[in-house]
């Protein structure tokens, strides 16, 4: 396979996947690329419509074993993710976002399966439905006005109460903060994450939080000292409704939550009892919708050095995240996922988050042979390059295609066997070639 015809693949991929090839053995590597293909260009989740997607030249239960039994970690794959992104976008500055979700199931063999309390009270819903949560740490970068979510790592929450998911979460994070010491990374969590030992855990391994909390959060002011004798004071006066009314209202239209919208907010730094007194920047923040304003909100950020508008526009990066858990479920599969086990379960949601990362990367990476890859429909031309559109895009040149001869184990790399001196594509260089 030369590069003549690939040439409107843009090198990225090539390269993206050769990268991400060096956290597996290279014995695992050609069986591991199928099936991140077959991922990549299916919809379904199963494995079987993976493998039939390209062209295998394995039997069935090689890639059975290898899902099972391969000496493989999905967790260093995860890992392999986030130096991919941090490579390809070189940035002072990264946030994170923590969430989890429900994929239902009927069975009860199922691992992880369980009752769950259905938080989106969405229509035709029951209140408590059968499935498996999963929590996902995630990255969100921005194009333009937009924010896209890419899967880093998800991990199954344990039965038995929601503890399971704090553990899970915390599990995450220690094992993916330390590939972030050396830049300035915020953490973005809903209320229900914003708890104090998860917070504290989250600014032991070097970040800084940025969440939503309930309303009749206790906050206090700054305590005064007396100089009197005995132990200084750790909390001054409470927090009151008139105070806060009392603060200078801020108007700001904005781009957050996938719209444009008009905001309201007002701004103060306070100690948060349950965080121990730590200081921290409070903001009330209200939208207006078709019946004016709404309840206020409460947004808590742990770097005091914010203002108050950064915050409501880093908080609103963390909508991504819906998008991500709607196209993965939906677009690539992963409400179809079905293993008997926990550890193969993992693995190969870990190949689905890499298949949905790739495409989101090359979106976000605005070059020209991906807008030349997506723009194969016409009457969307002016709409946003998306990842379902740059896999419509790759099915047409890698569907049932020997993906593993693209391989080369001496080399370690991924792609067609000749390559130019440069990545146009020139007839007669490439007829010398």
């Amino acid at each position: 396979m030369d590069y003549k015809g690939y040439r409107h693949i843009p090198r990225a991929l090539f390269d993206a996947i050769t990268f991400l090839a060096q956290a597996l053995p290279k014995r695992s590597v050609p069986t591991f690329l199928e099936l991140l293909f077959g991922a990549m260009l299916t919809q379904t989740g199963f494995v079987t419509d993976a493998v039939l997607a390209v062209d295998t030249v394995r039997h069935w239960n090689s890639y059975y074993k290898w899902l099972h039994f391969g000496k493989w970690s999905w967790v260093a794959l995860g890992r392999q993710t986030v130096r991919l992104a941090l490579l390809m976008f070189p940035k002072r500055r990264w946030f994170l976002m923590i969430d989890d979700t429900i994929v239902f199931r009927s069975s009860k063999k199922a691992p992880g399966s369980a009752i769950h309390h259905q938080h989106g009270n969405k229509t035709n819903r029951p209140t408590y439905v059968r499935g498996q949560c999963w929590v996902t740490l995630a990255l969100t970068l921005s194009k333009g006005f937009r924010s896209l979510g890419i899967p880093i790592i998800s991990r199954l929450a344990r039965q038995g109460g929601n503890s399971g998911k704090l553990v899970a979460a915390k599990t995450l994070l220690r094992v993916i903060a330390p590939l972030f010491k050396e830049f300035q990374t915020f953490l973005l969590m809903d209320s229900w994450y914003m708890r104090c030992t998860l917070i504290s855990y989250a600014m032991e391994h070097g970040l800084q939080v940025i969440g939503q909390v309930r309303r009749d959060t206790a906050l206090f002011h700054q305590p005064v000292q007396t100089g009197k004798r005995g132990r200084p004071r750790k909390y001054g006066d409470k927090v009151s409704t008139d105070w806060i009314d009392a603060l200078p209202e801020v108007s700001m239209e904005c781009f957050i939550y996938g719209k444009t919208q008009m905001v309201y907010y007002r701004s103060a730094v306070v100690l948060a009892r349950f965080l121990n007194g730590r200081a921290v920047r409070i903001v009330w923040s209200q939208l207006v919708n078709d019946n004016g304003r709404t309840k206020p909100s409460l947004i808590l950020s742990t770097d005091t050095s914010l203002s108050a508008a950064r915050v409501i526009l880093n908080y609103g990066r963390r909508w991504s995240v819906e998008d991500l858990f709607n196209q993965l479920k939906n677009r690539w599969g992963w409400k179809e996922t079905w293993q008997q086990t926990r550890q193969v379960l993992h693995r190969w949601v870990q190949i689905l988050s890499v298949s949905y990362a790739i495409p989101q990367l090359l979106v976000l990476l605005d070059d020209a042979k991906v807008k030349t890859l997506a723009s194969f429909s016409p009457w969307r031309l002016k709409q946003p390059i998306t990842a379902g559109r740059v896999r419509q895009g790759l099915q047409r040149y890698f569907g049932y295609i020997n993906i593993r001869a693209m391989w080369n184990p001496k080399s370690g790399k991924f792609g067609p066997q000749k390559w130019p001196f440069e990545d146009d594509y020139h007839p007669k260089r490439d007829k010398i070639a």
